[in-house]
């Protein structure tokens, strides 16, 4: 089934199924389309035609079961079990994201081990055990990692990013400052803080 969805609505599902978890945390046991797409700031059609993804479910005149298309789209995204990543990468930023170690969690996600050229650096308050680089390859391998966290510095980020690949990742969250190239089998999202303030601040101007 994920084969078949595209990207960009696997993204939206993504969304949906946060603005689901507060229905529910808000004790909300159905929701119309046009509801749950004003929350996620789609059009309801095209919210329709996500969900449809997922398969046929919803009554007309009723709405959606909140817990039912919630599980469905827990499903859908691979989300029943901790999902265990490897961040590479562990100084100032890296370690910020470790010690997001409960809010993963939270999120169906387990950063089970992080690497870094200087290991015995890591903060007190990150529990994550921190390796260094030379048992990254290794350590995907034995414990069948297939996603990565990279928050490295430019110079080394494509050197780092093959070797993760080589090693069985398939899906990379890239917060080093360059493009990285990797085979068309393998996922990339990247992170640019400084992108994303100069695109905003281009609206304040």
């Amino acid at each position: 089934m994920k084969e078949s969805i595209p990207r960009k609505a696997v993204y939206r599902l993504s969304l949906y199924k946060r603005c689901l978890e507060r229905l529910v945390n808000g004790d909300a046991t159905t929701v119309s389309s046009e509801a749950l797409a004003r929350v996620a700031g789609v059009k309801p059609t095209q919210l329709r035609k996500d969900l449809g993804y997922c398969g046929q479910f919803g009554k007309r005149g009723l709405g959606y079961d909140v817990a039912t298309l919630r599980s469905r789209l827990t499903d859908a995204l691979g989300r029943t079990s901790l999902q265990p990543v490897i961040l590479v990468g562990a100084g100032n930023l890296g370690s910020a994201l470790l010690r997001y170690e409960e809010g993963f969690a939270k999120e169906g996600f387990e950063i089970s081990a992080a690497f870094d050229a200087q290991p015995k650096k890591r903060s007190a308050a990150v529990k994550a055990p921190v390796f260094p680089l030379t048992r990254m390859g290794k350590f995907v391998s034995d414990h069948g990692v297939k996603m990565a966290i990279l928050c490295v510095p430019g110079t080394v980020a494509q050197e780092i990013c093959n070797n993760l690949v080589g090693a069985g990742i398939q899906a990379i969250l890239n917060f080093a400052p360059i493009i990285l190239h990797v085979p068309a089998k393998v996922m990339v999202n990247n992170v640019n803080l400084a992108i994303e303030l100069e695109n905003l601040s281009y609206f304040i101007r």
